[in-house]
């Protein structure tokens, strides 16, 4: 068995892998012969630690990531994500390389939605709304400005003291980032990126411009909700699994009259993406293990462990 270590995997991850994997990943999802099997929402013995398991399999690939969310580091000083990818040997059926990647995870999420906005929005879009101030959003922000060259970088927080220092810290990189209240952000935007934990929509579907294009990355599990629903009907809905988008994503909200496409379709020539300069597109991104899968495989191409390569 490989091991790569969240050091090793940390050290060879960078945006253009993730763009690249995760593309190559959405493909994968819809291919034929491709699967992707139900979620296990786990707890810990401590059921406040909670524990995801999601598992696929496609022509070249076959395993799981174990996604992690252990509030109880905190006492500990310790992060409260943890991911860990399982890729199986498909001759034997024992674990071919197994990669710890809580920052491949971050890489993996923001390149999703980068990947999506790429083909959906408006070629000239120039303003971002961010809504949400945590760690994945930094990333968020980030690969949506390799997609997009951006006047404005309008972010949205429930708490101005981390939501000024959030913007500081995207200014110093580079970003023309600034504080915003979420009605102004909204109406302003040409791409929103929602990256929160919310249970209830982050804003008013009146808000909403035509031509605007949003991927939402914060539903995962049924209950969270960072949309509001009556933006549905009136737009173009895309998502990585349409399957699992209706069943604990975004689109969960919907209605069961929804009908999103997969991104991969889109991606492959198969579907239209945006049809319109007027037109609303929403992005759900509940993520899937495709996604993962050729993560750990594109670190495992860089990754030298005394010349063995998993194949």
């Amino acid at each position: 068995m490989i091991l790569v270590t969240e050091a090793e995997s940390s050290a060879i991850v960078t945006p253009e892998l993730a763009f690249a994997a995760v593309r190559e990943a959405f493909i994968a999802a819809v291919a034929p012969g491709a699967a992707s099997f139900p979620v296990v929402l786990a707890h810990g013995s401590n059921p406040q630690n909670r524990f995801t398991i999601k598992s696929a399999s496609g022509a070249e690939l076959a395993g799981l990531k174990v996604g992690a969310y252990f509030p109880t580091n905190d006492a500990r000083g310790l992060p409260r994500h943890a991911s860990t990818i399982l890729l199986i040997d498909q001759t034997t059926g024992r674990i071919g390389a197994l990669v710890e990647g809580s920052a491949v995870n971050c890489y993996r999420t923001a390149a999703a939605d980068a990947v999506a906005t790429d083909v959906l929005a408006r070629p000239d879009a120039e303003v971002l709304t961010l809504l949400g101030t945590g760690h994945q959003a930094a990333f968020e922000a980030q690969a949506i400005a390799r997609i997009r060259k951006l006047s404005r970088l309008l972010v949205v927080g429930r708490d101005p003291f981390r939501t000024e220092a959030f913007v500081e810290k995207l200014r110093s990189s580079g970003l023309p980032a600034e504080a915003a209240a979420a009605e102004a952000a909204v109406r302003a935007a040409d791409i929103i990126v929602t990256a929160t934990t919310a249970t209830a929509p982050l804003f008013e579907a009146a808000w909403l411009q035509p031509a605007t294009h949003i991927s939402s990355m914060g539903s995962d599990s049924q209950g969270k909700q960072e949309l509001p629903a009556g933006i549905f009907r009136h737009a173009s809905l895309f998502c990585d699994l349409p399957e699992q988008s209706v069943r604990i994503g975004e689109f969960q909200h919907a209605g069961p009259e929804a009908t999103p496409t997969a991104i991969g379709v889109v991606l492959s020539g198969d579907a239209p993406g945006r049809r319109d300069e007027s037109e609303i597109t929403i992005f759900d991104s509940s993520c899937i293990s495709m996604q993962d899968l050729h993560m750990a495989k594109a670190i495992l191409d860089r990754h030298a462990v005394s010349g063995v390569a998993f194949s």
